[in-house]
């Protein structure tokens, strides 16, 4: 297993780093508890502990589950919060608002400008839009 804190790679089993002595565990991928090494499954909410054979890309929102967009989106005080909570496990009913946004004139825009200025306008959009959101503690799923 290796070190979470100084990524010293340790044989399976062992309870405290070889380099460093920092405890070891697991952080489930799910809801982000910390579990032993030996747990195959997270203690809090079931998810398997596995490392997956193939990572995946760092932004494919469309391919993630849920809980893997909500924490790539979202801060992670905010995803601890919302995963951790009852609700997120059982489910509630909750009146939300919904913000969808549009560029008017995106296509003619995005023809005469080179790429990479699109990515910046867009990315500077996306940045303001969503620290608006993050402020009332809403999630993002662009």
């Amino acid at each position: 297993m290796q070190c979470p804190k100084c990524s010293h790679e340790n044989p399976e089993g062992a309870k405290f780093c070889g380099e460093c002595g920092a405890k070891l565990e697991r952080l489930c991928p799910r809801c982000r508890s910390s579990n032993p090494p030996e747990n195959k499954f997270c203690h809090q909410c079931g998810q398997s502990l596995a490392e997956p054979a193939v990572a995946a890309p760092a932004l494919a929102p469309a391919t993630a589950d849920y809980h893997g967009r909500l924490v790539s989106y979202t801060p992670k005080h905010l995803a601890d919060k919302i995963l951790t909570s009852r609700s997120a496990l059982e489910g509630e009913r909750r009146q939300v608002t919904v913000l969808f946004a549009d560029t008017a004139g995106f296509t003619a825009l995005a023809e005469k400008l080179d790429p990479e200025d699109v990515h910046q306008i867009l990315d500077r959009c996306f940045k303001l839009v969503t620290a608006a959101v993050y402020r009332f503690e809403g999630t993002s799923s662009q």
